[in-house]
């Protein structure tokens, strides 16, 4: 088991360092002045060619990347070109609302998701199969944006049962322990912060949980009807074994790890996703702090943003792997 774990994080290695490249060559080679973009298109040649010698863009790329690469062995993802803040600071100041975020749309994504593909493949070419299949492919097809805004009409301009924007009322207050503000205001026993925090997450939980939802539905019915057809079910229901037993530990485990595989992948994509949602619903998190970077031609933050963001995508797939082998045995010894 060590040697299989030593193995895969060995192969991290050679993924971080080429995002690395890939990052810093993506954000470099884009068109635009980030020193004219802080200082205005009207600012003097002399003051831009200052400020360019300041943040280091006068310096050719290779010269520039070893700095990049040398400050981030160290722990120093750099100032913010705009705010000049630590950029390692301002993003944990903005990740608990993003992680709360990703959590809560993918709790929602499980529970449907896996709940809808179940259904679908014991109720194979029902109703329900045709129904959830149906608002699987809708939920695919569908825009992040374009689901939010729509959210946002019915359920709070039309309806107005919950918040349009933000991630707390102007009348609330919480004691900031974790940053995530459902735990926060629970551990400090303010239960009306609680359910408007709640009401906050839901619409963009829902916008951002819906494509992983579908994708986790629809492999959830492929993978229970390959496992359904197999010998073992077969023997199970012929020893007398309850229908829960034979869908849920029979079933449903051995045709986990697709499953896991997907989850997987939709909970690092969500921190990408995160980006036009937070967007649409002014989610005061580390997407929409990204986005206003990229307008800003903030070099700093979109960097380290964007390799924190791929370094917690490589994680989640490492756990993954992990998950794998204690699942099979088969898998490590291989």
């Amino acid at each position: 088991m060590f040697s299989y774990i030593l193995k895969r994080l060995l192969w991290t290695i050679p993924s971080l360092f080429g995002i690395t490249i890939l990052v810093f060559s993506m954000v470099h080679l884009a068109p635009g002045d980030p020193a004219i973009a802080i200082l205005g298109d009207k600012a003097n040649k002399q003051s831009v060619m200052e400020l360019r010698a300041q943040l280091g863009l006068n310096k050719p790329l290779y010269v520039q990347y070893y700095i990049y690469m040398k400050n981030i062995a160290h722990g120093d993802f750099g100032r913010s070109a705009n705010s000049n803040e630590k950029v390692m600071s301002e993003f944990k100041d903005r990740f608990p609302a993003t992680a709360e975020l990703a959590i809560v749309a993918m709790i929602f994504a499980i529970i449907l998701g896996m709940g809808a593909g179940i259904l679908s493949a014991i109720k194979r070419y029902s109703i329900f199969d045709y129904a959830g299949m149906v608002t699987a492919l809708a939920g695919v097809s569908m825009p992040v944006f374009w689901l939010g805004l729509v959210l946002i009409y019915f359920f709070s301009v039309k309806l107005g049962w919950l918040p349009v924007s933000g991630r707390l009322g102007y009348e609330f207050d919480i004691e900031h322990i974790t940053g995530f503000y459902l735990i926060d205001s629970l551990l400090t026993d303010n239960i009306p912060a609680f359910w408007d925090a709640l009401k906050h997450l839901i619409l963009p939980a829902i916008a951002l949980g819906t494509i992983p939802m579908a994708i986790i539905a629809r492999m959830t019915r492929s993978s229970m009807i390959e496992v359904m057809k197999e010998e073992y079910i077969k023997t199970a229901r012929a020893k007398g074994c309850s229908r829960f037993q034979v869908i849920f530990i029979h079933g449903l485990r051995n045709a986990m790890m697709p499953i896991i595989t997907i989850i997987g992948l939709m909970l690092g994509s969500l921190f990408a996703g995160a980006v036009l949602t937070e967007t649409t619903f002014s989610w005061p998190g580390i997407g929409k702090w990204l986005v206003q970077a990229v307008y800003q031609r903030d070099f700093p933050v979109i960097q380290s943003t964007t390799l924190i963001i791929a370094v917690i995508f490589i994680i989640v797939n490492f756990v993954v792997d992990l998950l794998y082998a204690f699942i099979n045995p088969k898998i490590r010894l291989s």
